[in-house]
């Protein structure tokens, strides 16, 4: 539903320097449509560039009022607070916006389209609400049929969640691009789903479809494309975490990319769950891969280090700690680029 000439307004109240705005981070980041504002009511004011090092020169209001004076069309809800619903403090806001001529684009599990209020206010069939997170129709059970595919599957898998798996699968997209493979970024979360237009919304899905959710998007895509870059959801190390099988049983990927943040030792928020030495990590997600013959074997290829908290100096210290402890090849996509984690995936 967003295309590049949409305007973006982007809601991130407290999200810029909070826990809860990874999603419209990734549309600052990655987003081909124009972002003409940020609503954050707690760096109004602030540069943008500063506070994030996204090259992004969209301004910061307080309120969707003030975004409104810079003429979006799209609301986009870029926060997604613990549970995914809807603060009732944002339902003005996005009322308002609906008021203002706005369309939504709601990654929130709260579902908009249906609310009356919202709905009576609406003027279609220019302006819509869009919820993200809903189950697609028609969907089976998983049956491995993506490994007759011939085209690399890469999906990047964590040793936790939120430590950059979908950052990593769109720049390793981009450089796929720009060494003219024919490449597709396939989107399984909200912000992915928001930046590519298309995908899945796996934490939407019944758990005895979602292997089969995946599958079904890899067969719509694998066989126009010589690599599949599929963003990973989730950790096997995580107790809270239940999409990475569905991800690995769907996909049956031919590559993984595993991604860690620099010198994170336990689960976020559990620190009694402590995070293995990496190279344990690596053969845990291998050993799963090619369990009782189900999947097909597949290896880690590379690392991908997430070096956002850290200097230039120290963030080329950890990856070459990294590569030594593993013997694979690592690089933070993000700050360094992408290449090397694509040259370990091979032709």
């Amino acid at each position: 539903m967003l295309k590049s000439h949409h305007r973006l307004a982007v809601l991130l109240h407290d999200g810029i320097r909070g826990s809860q705005g990874k999603t419209g981070l990734a549309l600052l980041r990655f987003s081909d449509a124009k972002i003409v504002a940020v609503i954050d009511r707690q760096s109004a004011g602030e540069s943008l560039l500063e506070l994030t090092g996204i090259p992004q020169l969209a301004p910061i209001v307080a309120t969707v009022a003030e975004a409104l004076h810079y003429q979006p069309d799209v609301l986009a809800i870029g926060i997604a607070p613990s549970g995914g619903a809807l603060p009732d403090e944002w339902r003005q806001e996005i009322k308002q916006a609906v008021v203002g001529g706005l369309s939504i684009a709601n990654g929130l599990h709260t579902q908009l389209a249906t609310d009356p209020e919202l709905s009576q206010l609406l003027k279609p069939p220019d302006q819509w609400i869009w919820d993200i997170r809903r189950e697609p129709p028609g969907l089976t059970v998983g049956s491995a049929a993506a490994r007759s595919l011939s085209c690399r599957r890469v999906l990047t898998v964590g040793t936790d969640m939120g430590v950059g798996k979908m950052s990593t699968s769109l720049a390793l997209h981009r450089a796929s691009l720009e060494r003219g493979l024919r490449s597709k970024f396939l989107a399984t979360g909200q912000a992915g789903l928001m930046i590519a237009g298309d995908g899945i919304p796996l934490d939407a899905i019944r758990v005895d479809f979602a292997s089969g959710a995946v599958e079904q998007m890899v067969m719509q895509f694998g066989s126009e494309h010589d690599i599949l870059h599929i963003e990973g959801q989730g950790s096997l190390g995580n107790p809270a975490s239940t999409a990475t099988l569905p991800l690995i049983r769907g996909s049956q990927p031919t590559h993984f990319i595993l991604v860690h943040r620099a010198g994170q030792t336990h689960i976020h928020k559990l620190p009694e769950v402590m995070i293995p030495p990496l190279r344990d990590v690596v053969q845990l997600y291998e050993t799963v891969a090619s369990a009782g013959r189900a999947f097909v074997p597949t290896k880690v290829a590379a690392i991908a280090l997430n070096t956002w908290h850290l200097t230039d100096a120290e963030a080329q210290r950890a990856i070459a700690q990294v590569q030594i402890e593993t013997t694979l090849p690592c690089t933070d996509p993000i700050r360094f680029g992408a290449d090397a984690l694509l040259d370990a995936i091979g032709p």
